[in-house]
């Protein structure tokens, strides 16, 4: 399939728009205003739901055939980050559980 000219700049400019209003809008707002408690809430909690959303895909990708190869793999990084708080540790251990039981 092959995308038009029009359709193309129409896809360029969405994601123009796409990226650019997230950071104007900081700007048009007043810096002094305080936010109500339930936002500050919810935005210290939007890179958590993002970085679940990133890679929890992946997990369920690590063996196509056994997806429950990288949910043990990944329980074992959820386990070591609780115990340790170390992302080095937490990701040699999600390696090496998903790589043993492959």
């Amino acid at each position: 399939m092959t995308l038009s000219t029009n359709t193309y700049l129409i896809l360029l400019f969405g994601m123009a728009a796409g990226t650019y209003l997230p950071r104007m809008l900081p700007l048009l707002l007043p810096g002094n205003a305080p936010l109500p408690p339930w936002v500050d809430r919810w935005l210290k909690l939007v890179p958590y739901a993002a970085l679940g959303a990133l890679i929890f895909p992946g997990i369920l990708s690590v063996d196509p055939d056994r997806a429950w190869v990288g949910l043990v793999g990944g329980a074992a990084a959820v386990a070591v980050s609780l115990k340790w708080n170390n992302l080095v540790y937490t990701i040699v251990a999600a390696f090496a559980v998903a790589a043993l039981l492959r």
